[in-house]
């Protein structure tokens, strides 16, 4: 059995190609001329040098292969061309997805994202039933995921054997670039959340998001969707928790998100006129802290068995991760 497996240098790619090759799986990954390679290192793939946006590599790559793991993202809460997200995450998943089509690939994962999943109005958690909206979608990675998301279901209604897994924030080891979340932990390492934002998320460990993918593949229904998740944590109880690992004091000052709203307007303007880099406070973080994004991920557990490795146990390993290379 051979897969393909792309997005395999980014954080839950490489965990998804690490759980393949202990099942035993050969592996092959697609990867772009300029890609970070740190996370491949020491690993046994073949790697083939491709771009979603070139349909001839994508038919390359996925020559010989039974199943694909769609991985690969443009994953960011800020890009100096918005244009990217939609190039990279709606047109690059069709072209892949119809590539697997025409090549004869028997099963599909595709990766979405828990921002494609809605939330009750008036609170509660979400599920992969919750009605939602692109007007909905806070920012151009969300929009472009969720848009990617239909296609995906287009194509399954159509006859594409393909899953669907929307995996929340994953926190543990190699998150190279690092991701939002990760971002998080490392500001948090060196001191820099004097205050935090009243808000909620759902935390997973990356292996255990990486096994879900390969649970999805053997035992998910084509067609449906799977909320890869674990804990609902609120951002004050993930900070007491790394207060204990790491021995920084957890930040006392809660604001509201409408208070910050401003200094992210600002951080935006900054990054998109003057220095062209990712803004300290990105605007689109800000507008998601208005929610408490916890879900109800019960479908995963019943249908796929994922495991659920303990959130401080994925956030000391994150933690230790970050420090022994250099982040904090």
């Amino acid at each position: 059995m051979k897969a393909l497996v792309t997005g395999a240098t980014g954080f839950i790619g490489a965990a998804v190609a690490r759980a393949l090759l202990a099942a035993g799986t050969d592996v092959r990954v697609l990867v772009r001329h300029e890609s970070n390679l740190k996370n491949l290192e020491g690993l046994k793939v073949e790697s083939v040098v491709g771009d979603l946006q070139d349909v001839s590599s994508l038919r390359r790559a996925l020559d010989g292969c039974q199943h694909l793991y769609h991985v690969a993202a443009h994953y960011a809460l800020w890009a100096k061309n918005p244009e990217i997200f939609y190039r990279v995450n709606v047109d690059g998943t069709k072209h892949l997805l119809q590539a697997a089509g025409d090549v004869g690939v028997e099963r599909i994962v595709y990766t979405s994202t828990i921002g494609a999943i809605g939330l009750p109005h008036g609170g509660g958690m979400g599920t992969e039933d919750t009605p939602v909206a692109l007007s909905q979608m806070a920012g151009d990675y969300k929009r472009s995921k969720y848009l990617a998301e239909q296609e995906v279901l287009k194509l399954a209604r159509a006859g594409l054997p393909v899953v669907i897994v929307n995996p929340s924030a994953p926190v543990g080891e190699r998150d190279v670039k690092p991701t939002p979340t990760g971002q998080i932990i490392v500001d948090f390492m060196l001191g820099r959340m004097l205050a935090y934002i009243e808000t909620g998320m759902n935390l997973i460990d990356v292996n255990d998001v990486a096994i879900g993918h390969i649970r999805a593949m053997e035992r998910g229904r084509v067609g449906e969707r799977y909320i890869l998740g674990h804990r609902n944590l609120t951002l004050r109880e993930i900070c007491d928790i790394l207060s204990q690992l790491t021995g920084v004091k957890a930040p006392r000052i809660k604001l509201p998100w409408r208070a910050v709203l401003p200094l992210a307007h600002m951080n935006k303007w900054l990054a998109d006129y003057v220095t062209h880099q990712t803004p300290r406070i990105p605007l689109e973080g800000v507008r998601m802290a208005k929610y408490h994004m916890h879900y109800d991920c019960s479908k995963a557990l019943r249908e796929l068995d994922i495991p659920q490795t303990p959130i401080e146990r994925s956030l000391e390993h994150a933690v230790q991760w970050f420090r022994t290379n250099g982040y904090a």
